[in-house]
């Protein structure tokens, strides 16, 4: 099966039981073959990241960052728009020479997945040494791409929490069902590191819905680069992964690589990419970027880190990353700002919220609205915990499906899509400590999924972060939710009140209602 026919359509949050219903409807129409996984020795060898590079642009920025202001500081740079977050993931690709690592949930064949794919070959090509690591969910059908990526010299993929029956998806269907509490878990950390000194952290997985070209929607999501000791510790996080039980790498895959496909599967990327005009922002080769990170250089905010993240502990996951987010938010003391795409609080996050309030603290949070949703099923287990915001005294908005950001932001030309869904996790505290990172505010990131991110210590990239989420939180991006002295909410933006919750069709509301019957504790 070549790249661009991955499994399309599921969507990044909907969670392994919408991947059951899948797999069972389409499994009739799929090919069994005879792929599987091999028992892997348990006394795998362990493999480290490479040290640090000693040359090159990343290497000269990171040096210059601690013989200015000490080790033990890295410089940020939030990546607020689509095209940002895809143009500065190609730019550490082209410029790393010694490694890159890639660690994400979702990869799609797409116009960006290919890009992002072809770009790192032709790292490895020039001799860059590159690992990935990708969540095991979508991958179905593809582990003849896996396997030949594999045997590219310089690439070793692995894959987090595989199935072991990979011979059709009725076959995988069955294998979740009987192995649900393993399988159930899911890696959804995400991070690209480049010479030990760089790397991108935040929400996005690799695909289009998440760099403004998908014509069906796109995302409004938030990255943070980084370069310095951030760059470390990201290889630490990643090493850990690599070595765990949880990930096993292509060579256990049944799948032999077969140089035949590997030149089919490479002239029919190369040839989309080519021919896609949604791409033309964006350099179809690589480049030299020294001028880019000059520049970028001058303008990084400078600040302590501590990247935080579940650990793929032995037969189990190390859940932190709750404890370390309320940490984080306690720290507070006159303003918190929270934008999270995906938010089931429960009653301990909204005692905690008064009890912040209580305390002086102003506090704003902004999630997706329906009308923004591309998972019902969320919005329907926090629509009845509206009230209980704001009877908690916190700021709360919607993201709208028409924001005012859509055309600048999150669409990036000639896109023009359907409409705009919020995929961000952040926050801030007092205007000078940021969080950025891949977990969501819901049962399954706090329970099931691994989740990562990154807390750093600056005022300066505080303020940035407050002014995007600021412009959020505004008529134009957002509604407003209200609610009168009898109870009754009112979504208000800068054009309009709405009585009811907005929503872009009738369906929408019919699928809100039906989701209430599913499993709160699932998404």
């Amino acid at each position: 099966m070549e790249f661009q026919h991955w499994l399309k359509g599921i969507q990044v949050s909907i969670g392994p039981f919408a991947v059951i219903c899948a797999a069972t409807a389409l499994a009739l129409l799929t090919a069994c073959s005879t792929a599987g996984l091999r028992e892997q020795s348990p006394g795998r060898a362990q493999v480290h990241a490479l040290p640090p590079a000693q040359s090159g642009t990343l290497a000269e920025i990171s040096t210059g960052i601690a013989t200015g202001h000490g080790e033990d500081h890295s410089g940020f740079w939030l990546l607020d728009s689509s095209e940002d977050g895809l143009r500065w993931r190609l730019a550490l690709i082209d410029s790393a020479t010694t490694s890159l690592d890639i660690q994400t949930y979702l990869w799609y064949p797409d116009h960006s997945g290919a890009l992002i794919l072809e770009r790192v070959i032709l790292a490895a090509e020039r001799g860059v040494k590159v690992r990935i690591i990708v969540d095991d969910l979508i991958l179905q059908g593809q582990d003849q791409l896996i396997a030949n990526l594999h045997a590219t010299p310089n690439i070793e993929f692995a894959i987090f929490n595989p199935w072991q029956d990979r011979s059709s998806l009725i076959n995988r269907a069955g294998e979740m069902l009987a192995r649900m509490e393993r399988l159930n878990i899911r890696m959804h950390d995400k991070l690209m590191i480049a010479d030990g000194h760089a790397v991108v952290i935040g929400g996005r997985n690799i695909g289009d819905h998440y760099f403004g070209l998908s014509d069906t929607y796109n995302f409004h999501d938030t990255d943070l680069l980084g370069i310095g000791q951030i760059g470390r510790e990201a290889n630490e996080m990643f090493d850990r992964f690599w070595n765990s039980e949880w990930v096993a790498t292509a060579d256990a895959l049944t799948t032999e690589p077969d140089p035949s496909i590997v030149r089919k599967q490479r002239r029919a990327m190369q040839k989309r990419l080519q021919s896609a005009d949604r791409l033309q922002r964006f350099p179809l080769e690589p480049v030299d970027w020294s001028v880019e990170f000059e520049q970028l250089a001058k303008e990084l905010r400078i600040g302590r880190s501590m990247l935080v993240y579940d650990e793929a502990a032995r037969e189990q996951i190390s859940q932190k990353m709750a404890g370390s987010m309320f940490n984080f938010f306690n720290i507070a003391e006159e303003e918190l700002l929270i934008q999270n795409a995906y938010i089931i609080p429960g009653d301990d996050a909204i005692d905690f919220l008064q009890n912040k309030r209580d305390a002086g603290v102003t506090i704003r949070v902004i999630t997706n609205s329906l009308a923004s949703h591309d998972v019902p099923a969320v919005n329907s287990h926090y629509e009845p915990w509206r009230d209980d915001f704001i009877n908690a005294g916190v700021d709360l908005w919607e993201f709208r499906s028409d924001p005012a950001i859509k055309g600048t932001v999150v669409d990036v030309p000639p896109v023009n899509s359907g409409f705009s869904g919020l995929h961000s996790k952040c926050a801030v505290a007092d205007r000078r400590y940021v969080f950025v990172g891949s977990m969501n505010l819901d049962p399954r990131s706090r329970s099931i999924n691994t989740e990562m991110g990154a807390m750093v210590d600056s005022p300066e990239l505080a303020e940035d972060l407050a002014r995007v989420l600021e412009r959020n939180m505004s008529g134009a991006n957002a509604w407003q939710v209200q609610m009168d002295k009898n109870g009754k909410l009112s979504w208000v933006n800068s054009e309009q009140t709405l009585y009811q919750q907005p929503a872009r069709d009738g369906m929408q509301r019919v699928m809100n209602v039906l989701m209430k019957l599913g499993p709160r504790d699932q998404y």
